[in-house]
Order: C-alpha cells, then structure tokens, then sequence
C-alpha cells in the first residue's frame, strides 16, 4: 500500500460510558478521520447520545444487580454477538485494518482478524484482567485470564499507553515486535483557543490557583491541600475543584470547619469542550494519585496549558515528567511528601513559572498529540499492510 493512500478502517470497542476512556475513542477516530481515512465504528450505542460524565445506563445497572458469574457470562457471550456485528461490517465496508480497543471477555475482534484476514492494532490502557481481580473480584477467573492473554498475543501490534503497561504484555510472551508504545495526547485545536472564563467561577484575580481536575475521591488526598491553605493563612490562595465525587461533601466540610469556604469552589462535571476555560484560572495542578500504569489524561491536558504539576515519582509518570524541569515530583512511600512540595511551590512564584513553561514546550517535544498518534497509527497499519 502506498504510505499517502488513505485507509479503511473499522474501529470496535465496547465502551458504554461517556468519560475519560470516550475521549480517548473519540480523538482518535477524529485524528485518523481529518487525516482523511475512512472510519467504521462498530461498538455499543449507549453512550453516543450522552453527555460527558455520564454512566453506562442499563449495562452499570445491570452489573450491579445480577450475580458476577452471571454478567461475566454474559460479557463474554456478547464477544460472539459482536463477532457477527464485526463480520456483517467486514463483507458491508470491506476495510483494510482493524483498530480494536482491548477489553476483557472480548476476542471478537482477533476472531475476525483471523477469519478475514485483516490485520489487528490492539489498543491497550490497562491490564483488565489484573486490575478487576484486584479491585471488584473476577468469578471467571480462567477464562478472563485466557481471554486477556488470547488478544494480547494474537494482535498483529498492541499499543500500550506506557512502558509500564506493555511489561504486562512482555509477561504473557507478547513479543517486542508486536509492542508500540503510544502515550496519550491533546487536541491542538480544542486546547490551544481562545480561553472564556465560565460564568459561575468566582473573581481569582491575583490569586494564587491551586487545581484538581477528576472524579473526588477519598484515597486522592486532597484534604491535604485545604490543610496547607489553612497552615499559610494567605487569603490568596485558592482551591478549584473541576469535577466532583463522593469525596467533596467532606472537603467542603473540612474548608467550613477551618473557616476557608470563600478559598474553595467545586465546578461539578465539566463537559469536555468547556475544559479548557477551566483550566486556564488553574496554576497548580495537582496528580495526587495515579494507578501505576496508566498515561492520565488530564496530566496531558496539565501540560498542554502549561501549568505547574504536582505529580507522583512513578515510573509510568516518569515517562512524561522529569522532576524539577516539568513538573514537581513527590514521594509516594513519603507520606508528608505530597504537602511538602505542595507548599514549595506555593512560596515559590518563580519556580511555578519555570515549570509552567517547560510543561507547556513538552507538549512538543515528545509529540504528544493526538493528530502524532493518529498518524503513527496509519504508519503502522501500512507496515503491516506491506509485509
């Protein structure tokens, strides 16, 4: 194939939540799309029509109810009905390729790389099979087990979004040649625009704006953050929640009980266009806790606004961030770590400043962006087209 021919590619998942791992989909189809290929998606309805934040409707209500064993069956049964969706696709749209993201319980898309013929780009970001095990228990566990190592070995390429990640893959035998790397990245277009600040954020002029941008959760720590503000006694600092969680009653709490209401303001859930204004009033941005694997989108986005990060000293984190040059790095075995660096920063306007910027050149530097990983995409299915 000739490398400036355009690709037809089908793209399955199974994703029926609109949340971080949507965004991912989403850019990627619109990278490869704008770089003029022609995509075929074939994956659940659910969430096509909801709005960022939302959760998998029926499918989160029917997990919650039905006995494990029951809706793992019933996970991997829905491999088969996707196989045929895959198939009647495959004979309707003949594509080239196929891009598939990686879930558990769900070969459908080897299958019928191996039955057409059509080579396989396996997008991986996490090791499932461990991660539910260790989280909500598996009933399945052979089977779920198998099925992990089954489409990790038999893609034609994996894409992990860290190195850490594709340590799993090498654990299973996945071979090197069969393991591309591919962080995650920013939409130029929708980040780098004209900021408007949103109507119900409060006056931060001349404060000093410390962020978080997510889902609250307890183990994040972020009372730590209410705990410094109160320990400085500065009327201009200033905590900006942009998101919400079952952690945020109990914050709110806490800044009352401290007397720091009118120093700390929760957005609730943001949607995905409006992140930008958001983030632009943010000059500390906080990663307070990451899963050891993972390449976090909103660290991407940190970078991209060129803030001052806070940021875990783990290895898949390392991979982006240097500390001192980009961002702030604290020890996770160090329980007072996290505030000690939260505070240096604080007092320290000019190394806020420098870390800014050299997150912001990052961006750059190592071509984290989508559109980068678009491309990188369609250069790999052409190799494989080529062989």
């Amino acid at each position: 194939m000739n490398n400036n021919e355009p690709l037809n590619i089908l793209y399955h998942h199974r994703i029926a939540s609109k949340d971080g791992q949507y965004v991912h989909v989403e850019e990627i189809i619109n990278a490869l799309t704008e770089q003029g290929h022609q995509i075929h998606i074939v994956a659940p309805k659910v969430a096509e029509n909801s709005d960022f934040g939302s959760d998998g409707g029926w499918v989160d209500t029917l997990k919650a109810k039905l006995p494990r064993f029951v809706y793992e069956l019933m996970e991997f049964a829905y491999a088969f009905y996707a196989f045929i969706k895959l198939s009647i696709a495959i004979i309707k749209y003949k594509p080239d390729v196929i891009y598939e993201r990686y879930n558990l319980f769900l070969p459908a898309g080897i299958w019928a790389s191996k039955l057409f013929g059509k080579p396989i780009l396996l997008e991986v970001n996490a090791p499932l099979y461990q991660e539910r095990k260790k989280y909500n228990g598996i009933s399945l566990d052979w089977l779920a087990k198998w099925s992990q190592k089954y489409c990790w070995r038999n893609a034609d390429k994996t894409l992990p979004v860290t190195n850490v990640l594709a340590n799993y893959l090498r654990e299973v035998d996945v071979p090197e040649s069969k393991i591309e790397v591919i962080a995650n990245g920013i939409n130029k277009k929708h980040f780098y625009t004209e900021i408007q600040k949103p109507q119900q954020l409060p006056n931060l002029e001349n404060k000093v704006v410390i962020g978080f941008v997510g889902f609250v959760r307890e183990w994040h720590g972020l009372e730590r953050v209410l705990d410094i503000i109160k320990k400085l006694d500065d009327k201009n600092l200033f905590f900006l929640i942009i998101g919400d969680g079952p952690a945020v009653p109990a914050l709110k709490a806490q800044a009352k009980a401290l007397a720091l209401d009118d120093q700390i303001f929760v957005s609730g859930i943001v949607q995905r266009k409006e992140m930008p204004n958001w983030l632009a009033h943010i000059e500390i941005a906080l990663q307070p806790d990451v899963v050891p694997y993972a390449s976090p989108l909103k660290m991407l986005e940190y970078l991209a606004l060129g803030k001052a990060i806070i940021a875990p000293d783990t290895a898949n984190i390392k991979e982006l961030l240097e500390n001192k040059k980009n961002a702030l790095l604290f020890d996770v075995e160090n329980k007072n770590s996290f505030s000690e660096k939260l505070t240096e920063l604080l007092l320290d306007a000019e190394l806020r400043k420098q870390l800014g910027e050299n997150a912001h050149s990052t961006i750059e530097a190592k071509n984290l962006t989508w559109e980068a990983n678009g491309e990188k995409i369609a250069t790999l299915f052409k190799q494989l087209l080529n062989r």
